[in-house]
């Protein structure tokens, strides 16, 4: 019977040593900083162009994270792959004849993928909102200012937890292009077109990634978007419950299911 700590360390090591994983998470941070610095530097320029309703509620910490919206991206992908790659490559047979206990798999499993993608969604949080804040000038904020830290740390946990999501959710389909087919298009397409949409919005605002972002944004209605009936902290509530539903979804396939 494998121990915790040698699951983990099983764990690790398949994902360090398999580059579609390193280069994901490499590619999360780089994409997510560089176009948060392109948009903070292009609204630093045009600021006095924008509507006076915008001007009022500019969100400066939440500029410097335009580039979520791409690095999530990333982040759906690593997700996916860490789970995934088990069942397109066979070694879930192998995996579990040495772990029978599935549910010591699984979740030794995501939480040493979990943890490497917080530590790389705080880090590219940080230097996005330093790198962005330079940028934006006398536009932009400090560290120090009322709920920037919240809102940073806050970036930070939204990447990470879009991975968790996206590894319960694999878990349940048990295929990494099927779980692409579908989760790239609800975060890209479904959650961003029902978002604009006059009554379909109320139902969107209850999406995992439209809720969860909430946390990072520091002022109210920010750029003059629409308010919502739960905070920031309300916001990553919901997504949390989106995370544990997928989580436990994907373990009760796992137990009920052959590999």
């Amino acid at each position: 019977m494998a121990t915790a700590t040698a699951v983990l360390q099983s764990e690790w090591t398949k994902i360090r040593t398999v580059s579609s994983t390193v280069w994901t998470l490499a590619s999360a941070l780089l994409v997510t900083v560089a176009m948060g610095a392109a948009l903070s530097a292009l609204l630093s320029s045009e600021f006095d162009n924008l509507s006076e309703a915008e001007r009022l509620t500019f969100d400066p910490t939440l500029v410097s994270f335009s580039g979520t919206v791409l690095g999530q991206l990333a982040m759906v992908v690593f997700g996916v792959l860490v789970v995934g790659t088990e069942y397109s490559s066979g070694m879930i047979r192998t995996s579990l004849a040495a772990v029978p206990q599935r549910a010591t798999f699984l979740f030794s499993k995501i939480a040493v993928a979990g943890v490497l993608a917080l530590l790389v969604g705080l880090l590219t949080s940080f230097l996005s909102f330093f790198l962005g804040q330079a940028l934006l000038g006398d536009h932009g904020t400090t560290i120090g200012a009322e709920n920037v830290l919240r809102a940073v740390v806050g970036g930070g946990l939204y990447m990470g937890l879009i991975a968790v999501f996206s590894m319960g959710v694999t878990a349940m389909l048990r295929s990494s292009m099927l779980s692409l087919g579908i989760l790239v298009p609800f975060f890209f397409l479904v959650s961003q077109i029902l978002a604009a949409v006059p009554k379909a919005k109320e139902v969107a605002r209850y999406f995992p990634d439209q809720a969860g972002s909430k946390i990072m944004q520091v002022v109210p209605g920010a750029l003059d978007s629409e308010k919502t009936p739960y905070g920031p902290w309300g916001g990553l509530g919901i997504m949390l419950l989106w995370v544990a539903a997928a989580l436990l979804g994907g373990y009760l396939v796992l137990r009920k299911r052959d590999a």
